[in-house]
């Protein structure tokens, strides 16, 4: 939801930090986290989530679940130590873990540009 809370094009700066044109992809657990906060009473985060889910439509949804004993954040490591791919996330929790795990991660940077570490 970062390019409605800070103006930020995140393709666009993906393309620009990887040097290269990238596929972004979402999870289908992450897509239905974004359609329940999108019907939500919460008039900001409504907002955020529907224009998240607008440019959701300029991604892969790849459609999958986590198993029984797994959260969605050990599914998101899971898979992308599987398919060795970087992670576009703020959560401090998920960055931990993919980091321990050396995982890539993109992040949001002083809330003017993605970095990456």
């Amino acid at each position: 939801m970062v390019p409605a809370q800070f103006g930020i094009d995140i393709f666009e700066e993906m393309t620009n930090l990887l040097n290269k044109k990238t596929e972004p992809t979402l999870l289908t657990p992450i897509y239905r986290e974004l359609q329940k906060i999108a019907a939500s009473k919460h008039p900001k985060r409504r907002l955020e989530a529907r224009l998240a889910l607008k440019l959701a439509e300029k991604c892969r949804i790849v459609k999958t679940e986590p198993s029984a004993d797994e959260t969605v954040d050990d599914l998101i490591v899971r898979l992308a130590k599987k398919w060795k791919c970087l992670v576009a996330t703020n959560d401090r929790e998920l960055r931990k873990k993919l980091k321990k795990k050396a995982v890539p991660v993109i992040f949001l940077r002083q809330k003017t540009h993605l970095e990456c570490e």
